[in-house]
């Protein structure tokens, strides 16, 4: 456990400092409202479970009977909330030596900047595993995969060859998501709702989804991404940590998702034998996919 003293930052205890810095820098916007979903949640986990629906309707023969089809339950997802907690403590003494600014409330800012970036990288991990067998969703193969089971057999969420950014592998990637099929191989309303690439490739997406022509071509050709609005949102995430991955978020229902069981909140008391001053923070969340129609992407 650590604590902090007087000898942990000496230089505190007398005159002449011009400025303290490193505890806390400006932050980005938050971004993870923009890659899930954010809800509420009550209970000690929540699951998000599959029904499939029904097949085509056949052609009845005169005097035959109505077939009827049947609907089973399909893949379970569960979200168990974990428990975030952090805190710090510091010795009378130093609160009491201190030449300077309050000693808490600028620990209270650096405490409040680290739950910001836990969570912030919480969340984009799950597109950072988001290839990796290890990390399964309820359908037992990894978020973004060529073989996710349904009912009518296996559907893929990725390209075929993994290819970098650029005009042809995003429109690729928008045609995938338009033919995608329900569970009993049904046509879906599924389209793309918004473009996440790591840093490296913002400038990038930029040029490919804002230019009035196609991109790094001779040809004199509309884009047809920009025309036809193809995408239309760019998100960048800081927090990605493949430059050559990126992701399409679609407008399905139950894709991604952060269930929220207890917000943040900052508690503060003094030990009563040492009189040292304790403060923590604590918060509560789950996050992960449910539907993998949810996202579509590609790793190079």
């Amino acid at each position: 456990m650590g604590v902090i003293t007087t000898g942990s930052n000496p230089k505190l205890l007398w005159p002449g400092v011009h400025q303290i810095w490193g505890a806390k820098y400006e932050e980005h916007q938050k971004e993870y409202p923009d890659l899930f979903d954010v809800k509420t949640s009550s209970q000690a986990y929540e699951e998000d479970v599959e029904l499939t629906g029904l097949g085509l309707a056949p052609i009845k023969k005169q005097g035959a009977p109505v077939y009827f089809d049947d609907s089973e339950q399909g893949t379970v997802t569960r979200y168990t909330h974990a428990a975030i907690a952090l805190g710090y403590i510091i010795t009378k003494e130093n609160i009491m030596d201190n030449l300077y600014m309050s000693m808490s409330a600028r620990y209270v800012a650096a405490l409040a900047f680290s739950f910001n970036q836990t969570k912030e990288n919480i969340a984009a991990n799950v597109f950072n595993r988001g290839f990796n067998v290890a990390y399964p969703g309820g359908d037992a193969v990894a978020m973004l995969s060529a073989s996710h089971p349904t009912k009518n057999g296996l559907q893929s969420n990725i390209l075929p060859i993994s290819a970098e950014l650029s005009e042809q592998s995003l429109e690729d990637l928008c045609i995938q998501i338009m033919n995608t099929k329900d569970s009993r191989g049904l046509n879906i309303s599924l389209m793309p709702k918004s473009l996440h690439v790591p840093t490296a490739q913002a400038y990038e997406a930029q040029r490919i989804l804002k230019s009035q022509l196609q991109n790094d071509t001779a040809n004199n050709a509309l884009n047809a991404l920009k025309e036809t609005g193809a995408i239309p949102k760019l998100r960048v995430s800081h927090y990605f940590s493949d430059t050559g991955a990126y992701f399409i978020r679609t407008n399905c229902p139950s894709g991604m998702c952060m269930f929220q069981r207890a917000p943040i909140e900052f508690t503060q008391d003094n030990d009563f034998d040492t009189e040292n001053d304790k403060s923590k923070a604590y918060e509560r969340y789950s996050v992960g996919f449910t539907d993998f129609r949810g996202v579509f992407g590609t790793g190079n």
